[in-house]
């Protein structure tokens, strides 16, 4: 008899991804769908075709991690800004799909779970974990267990706002954190630059077209040593490290974890958000050093954390 696994999904606001993981979390395969964020009906569907792709008798769960406001008892995602649902029966919709036990989470806070069994804050009782791809989420580990707050929304790091006025949100203010610190905002001025710049390496790596622009291509640019591109990945890097000394200086963790797309620009982001953090944080002189890193999982935290709690859960 086959070992047990469980799948788990990562449903993003640009991409889905599906991953079967043994109990020991290790990936076995994985299956990716672009995520079409304005059609929930469509979006469900692309779930299932990820989750059937990689589905074999040896999975006894299902976890999903999604952006935004998380019912985890009843699997439900109640909002989520970036998707623009609201009250989508997850669990419900799985189950009846699979037949298979499901669980629900927001998916920063899988990928702080995983990163504290696994990964790069493992053996680490109090852990910040900061995923930043879209948009920003957050996981918060104390005392080696997750927080979730009185309601389960805890960790909803990317809608402080910090620019008054500053670029519209999903969740409806002017001005949040992922909307400067996040792909949203390398991508953001990418686009400005293709603009000001066509004949730059942005430009030439979006054929011109600013509507082309990902933080992807961005990063990507900057890693060819593309001078504009590297400052805007130290423009971000610059927001998100005085964002999270705020938070250091209100959760006081031992290390803080970058994961998402954007975090794996590595060294390019983080070189800027650590000094940014060093400026930032309130008594850098006395306190004891706080690691800022990138996630060992890279991208695929959230899905396999969705994963090791769904195979917790369902007691396999």
């Amino acid at each position: 008899m086959s070992a047990p696994q469980a799948i788990g999904v990562d449903v993003g606001g640009t991409k889905i991804a599906a991953l079967r993981v043994s109990a020991e979390g290790t990936v076995e395969t994985r299956a990716t769908r672009r995520t079409p964020a304005a059609d929930e009906s469509a979006t469900l569907s692309a779930i299932d075709d990820a989750v059937e792709e990689v589905r074999t008798d040896a999975v006894v769960a299902i976890g999903v991690g999604a952006a935004g406001l998380v019912d985890v008892r009843r699997g439900v995602l109640l909002s989520s800004p970036n998707l623009s649902w609201r009250d989508v029966p997850l669990r419900e919709r799985l189950l009846s799909s699979f037949g298979l036990p499901v669980t629900v989470d927001n998916d920063a806070t899988a990928g702080a779970w995983a990163e504290t069994v696994l990964g790069a804050s493992r053996g680490v009782a109090n852990s910040l974990f900061v995923g930043v791809g879209t948009g920003i989420g957050g996981g918060i580990v104390q005392d080696g267990r997750l927080v979730r707050g009185a309601h389960g929304f805890a960790g909803e790091i990317g809608h402080l706002i910090v620019e008054p006025n500053g670029p519209p949100c999903g969740c409806g203010n002017l001005g949040c954190w992922e909307q400067v610190a996040s792909g949203q905002a390398i991508a953001r001025a990418g686009r400005v630059d293709v603009v000001a710049r066509p004949d730059g390496a942005i430009a030439g790596s979006a054929d011109g077209d600013p509507a082309r622009v990902t933080g992807e291509l961005v990063t990507e640019a900057a890693r060819r040593g593309d001078g504009t591109a590297r400052s805007i990945l130290a423009a971000v890097g610059l927001r998100l490290g005085q964002g999270i000394a705020g938070l250091v200086n209100v959760l006081d963790p031992e290390i803080v974890v970058v994961g998402g797309g954007a975090g794996e620009a590595g060294d390019l982001l983080l070189e800027a958000l650590r000094d940014a953090f060093h400026d930032a944080v309130e008594g850098v002189d006395v306190r004891p050093d706080v690691p800022i890193v990138a996630a060992a999982l890279g991208n695929d935290a959230g899905a396999i954390g969705a994963a090791l709690v769904a195979m917790e859960r369902s007691g396999a």
